[in-house]
């Protein structure tokens, strides 16, 4: 797919959002996003990049004072209406877009995914509208269709009683699979916490994001409390 541009100074954006500003990026390497910077008393934040596991993402950021605003990205699937292309040609087609004549800046296209006979593909800014109105891509007719802000099952907060706060367990008990199981993941390379490959001893603290391919995104929420035995009662916020 087409490049991805660098975040943008986080303290910088950080401090336009508490002073009152929607700040929002094209689409950055989620690899570049140090989340902690983000913990901000005066500043809420959105991550999106339309998949659980997106290593391309937006991030908006919005003062405390306004209650929500929407993550700046859509999710399209696109069905060409002859069978043959692959991922790859998808993407180069989509290079093709326009709008208003003018080629579309590349980072305001995020990550493709192939499904069911067609496509996947996360929008922000001026892309939302060029794929919106899109009826031929690469000189092969396609059918556009508004999926959301999101592809998959959602998200759902979770409480959960782990004996500490490694990634391999607090995954394991986020995701419902085996420790076993997601260790694997782990050794496989599969698993990246805040962007940046995991190991099944890190550590996780509240405000950090656990992805592992095929399962999803924790976003870990916060400790509620300290159980008598030791153990620890988390929220999550799982996305799948």
């Amino acid at each position: 797919m087409s490049k991805t541009a660098a975040a943008p100074k986080l303290s910088a954006l950080v401090a336009q959002a508490a002073g009152g500003r929607v700040v929002r990026t094209a689409f950055v390497d989620a690899e570049t996003l140090d989340r902690r910077q983000l913990q901000d008393e005066e500043v809420r934040h959105h991550i999106a990049g339309g998949f659980p596991d997106a290593q391309r993402v937006v991030l908006t950021l919005y003062p405390v004072h306004i209650p929500d605003v929407d993550t700046g990205i859509t999710v399209f699937r696109v069905t060409p209406q002859v069978a043959g292309w692959d991922t790859q040609d998808f993407s180069v087609a989509l290079r093709s877009l326009t709008l208003d004549s003018k080629p579309l800046p590349e980072d305001l296209l995020g990550e493709v995914r192939e499904e069911r006979g067609g496509f996947l593909v996360v929008a922000t800014g001026k892309a939302v509208k060029a794929l919106s109105e899109a009826t031929v891509l690469g000189g092969r007719e396609v059918e556009v269709e508004e999926v959301g802000a999101a592809a998959g099952r959602g998200s759902k907060l979770r409480e959960v009683v782990v004996p500490s706060m490694r990634a391999d367990v607090v995954g394991a008990k986020g995701f419902g699979v085996s420790r076993a199981y997601f260790q694997q993941g782990v050794e496989a390379g599969k698993v990246r916490l805040n962007g940046q490959p995991a190991r099944a001893s890190s550590d996780i603290r509240e405000g950090d994001s656990l992805s592992a391919e095929g399962l999803g995104r924790i976003d870990f929420k916060r400790v509620l409390n300290e159980t008598r035995r030791g153990n620890y009662k988390v929220e999550l916020e799982v996305h799948k």
